[in-house]
């Protein structure tokens, strides 16, 4: 018996099994999710993956697909990937704004989008960036009437049918997980990139005062829900890094958001959420340090080519550090020998536990629906997943 690996909350003890992944038995998926992130053996590593792009389903759908997989929800049936949740709670804007077109430009379209943005995009609806025109912050005036949105008392922001949904949820073998939202991210979105970077420097009290009603919002809508129900993981959405490093200084992240983040992890914490995971793109090394002093635990998606590769993540910040993404999607492109050394080159790191490798962010169609098939597989067989 090769052995045991430190882990952060346990012993991550590797029992006997193929390559070194712990096998004890038979778990569901809700047991296998928090018995692996705390650091205890598990039977096999959870079985995860991104997601794809909406054109994969097309693209795919020429190269053997089957019809019928149209959807996400649909794609990770048909890949037979295990399942989890998010609770249909809303801490951002509510209402949006109604989406419409203002003007219609032959081969694009100017709409104003439910974001309240007004954007230029592709009439034919392939994925790309908009051009965007404006947003609906930019100064003070434009906040206040924005606030409105982000009212906690809002009785809208859990389901009609919250009862049923608790019931039915109490009895799951699944992860269930709750969005607690985004300090840097939503604001990038409601004021533009540009615009955003340039507040957080001279505008410094405007993005704080939203910045701590996204808070109070958030703090709000859980101290409501978690009572009511016993959850498995909880995730933030940033996105605010570029392959250089992140849109905002590390120092500023420090001070304006890093309050924030334990106000909320504390009541995560309060309420036996252990799992804390931060959605964000790009280069995040050095915002790492702050989301773990934060209470943030789990970095995602791990985007190699954008700067985050999970081996030299691990290597800096130690198994404290919990990672979930990392397959370069790159290697998914160039064929089965790039594959085969993309997942022998993460096995280490698989052994190490603390980690569950899946593609670095959704599947581009750039991806034969034959590459996907033969990295699945790869990626199983060399991890033993079973199917």
């Amino acid at each position: 018996m090769p052995a045991p690996a430190v882990h952060p909350a346990a012993t991550y003890q590797i029992l006997q099994g193929p390559h070194g992944i712990p096998r004890t038995g038979t778990m569901n998926s809700r047991e296998r999710w928090r018995r692996f992130w705390a650091g205890q053996s598990v039977d096999h590593l959870p079985d995860y993956e991104f997601g794809w792009w909406r054109e994969c389903y097309d693209v795919w759908l020429d190269q053997g697909l089957p019809s019928w997989v149209d959807n996400e929800e649909k794609g990770e049936r048909f890949f037979r990937l295990e399942r989890r949740i998010c609770f249909p709670a809303n801490v951002g804007m509510r209402p949006g704004f109604q989406a419409e077109v203002i003007e219609d430009k032959g081969d694009k379209r100017i709409i104003r989008d439910s974001g309240g943005v007004l954007c230029e995009i592709p009439k034919d609806g392939h994925s790309t960036i908009p051009h965007y025109l404006k947003f609906p912050i930019e100064n003070e005036a434009d906040w206040k009437e924005f606030k409105k949105r982000l009212d906690p008392d809002d009785p809208f922001r859990f389901p009609e049918d919250m009862a049923e949904k608790i019931r039915r949820y109490k009895a799951r073998d699944y992860p269930l997980g709750v969005s607690v939202g985004s300090l840097f991210g939503w604001i990038r979105n409601w004021m533009g990139f540009e615009n955003a970077c340039m507040a957080v420097r001279e505008d410094h009290a405007l993005v704080e005062a939203m910045m701590e009603q996204i808070t109070v919002l958030v703090c709000s809508v859980l101290e409501k829900l978690l009572p009511q129900l016993e959850f498995d993981y909880a995730h933030f959405w940033e996105d605010m890094a570029f392959k250089g490093g992140p849109m905002i200084s590390p120092r500023d992240f420090k001070e304006l958001m890093v309050p924030r983040y334990k106000r909320i992890t504390a009541l995560l914490h309060k309420h036996n959420i252990k799992t804390i995971y931060v959605d964000c793109d790009g280069g995040i090394r050095q915002l790492v340090p702050h989301w773990l002093d934060a209470g943030v635990n789990v970095m995602f998606p791990l985007e190699v080519q954008g700067g985050s590769d999970p081996v030299a993540l691990r290597r800096e910040f130690g198994k404290n550090c919990l990672l979930s993404g990392g397959v370069n999607k790159i290697k998914l492109i160039e064929g089965r020998a790039a594959i085969d050394a993309e997942v022998d080159r993460l096995a280490p790191l698989v052994e190490e536990g603390g980690f569950i490798p899946h593609v670095d962010h959704r599947c581009p169609p750039d991806v034969t629906y034959a590459n996907y098939l033969y990295y699945l597989e790869r990626k199983r067989k060399r991890f033993g997943i079973p199917v």
